[in-house]
């Protein structure tokens, strides 16, 4: 489904990004698999025993390192056509709490690393007039709040990327969100167990939600098969929150 893609993934190195590199890899894309670890990536390149996967090591939220990588890309990648916005931070801290600097780390990487990322594909990719796709991902938290309200912030900032985006760059990048809920990944241990009995309560589908599924829906969105979508965000979130 994805044979003609090449698509760039942020946060690529575990939990919901690693399952999109490991399906995306599995409908014939091939992948440029982004993440802050090193050691992560590696271990990623020896399990999908890809010669379609490539591996680059940055810190989304530095456009410095950013702009490094976009030099890379248009050296080595120009071809590029896809982009999955998925690097983020999750404190689990309460909004008094919060210092700073570690206000900074959230919005560094939640918020500008999208802008940045975004930006400088949405621009090599106009400038050539070529037909692309961007997945962000968002999170229920964006939609309802959330118990960390810096977090909850800067996926609500996604929603509002992603729809001035798909104006933005129309008729060539199609632009969509999807916005989980509770997902079963390492992140999840820094949700309160009080808010992960809430939405557990909540859920009309009882199976845990895994981050294959996830890629699925994010495989869906890159791939022609939602040609129509745009400005879209898909809620993937067991019935958690009607509207």
């Amino acid at each position: 489904m994805l044979e003609t893609m090449k698509i760039i993934v942020t946060g690529a190195a575990s939990g919901i990004g690693k399952a999109i590199v490991h399906r995306s890899l599995e409908e014939g894309a091939a992948i440029i698999a982004c993440d802050i670890n090193g050691t992560a990536l590696d271990k990623l390149q020896q399990e999908a025993d890809s010669l379609k996967l490539f591996t680059y090591c940055l810190n989304t939220g530095n456009y410095a390192e950013v702009e490094r990588f976009f030099a890379y890309i248009a050296q080595e990648h120009s071809d590029v056509n896809g982009l999955v916005n998925n690097a983020g931070i999750y404190l689990g801290k309460n909004i008094l709490d919060y210092k700073p600097d570690e206000i900074d780390k959230v919005l560094n990487v939640n918020v500008k690393g999208y802008l940045y990322f975004t930006q400088l594909f949405g621009k090599m990719l106009l400038e050539q007039e070529r037909q692309g796709t961007i997945v962000n991902m968002s999170s229920v938290s964006g939609q309802e709040g959330s118990s960390d309200a810096v977090y909850g912030l800067s996926k609500a900032a996604v929603l509002g990327l992603t729809k001035s985006c798909a104006m933005n760059f129309a008729p060539y990048i199609r632009v969509n969100a999807v916005a989980p809920t509770m997902t079963n990944t390492p992140m999840m241990s820094h949700i309160p167990a009080w808010r992960q009995q809430e939405y557990t309560e909540h859920q009309l589908i009882r199976e845990p939600l895994l981050a294959e599924d996830i890629a699925e829906s994010v495989i869906f969105l890159l791939s022609k098969k939602s040609r129509a979508y745009t400005g879209a965000t898909f809620d993937i979130n067991s019935g958690c929150y009607l509207r």
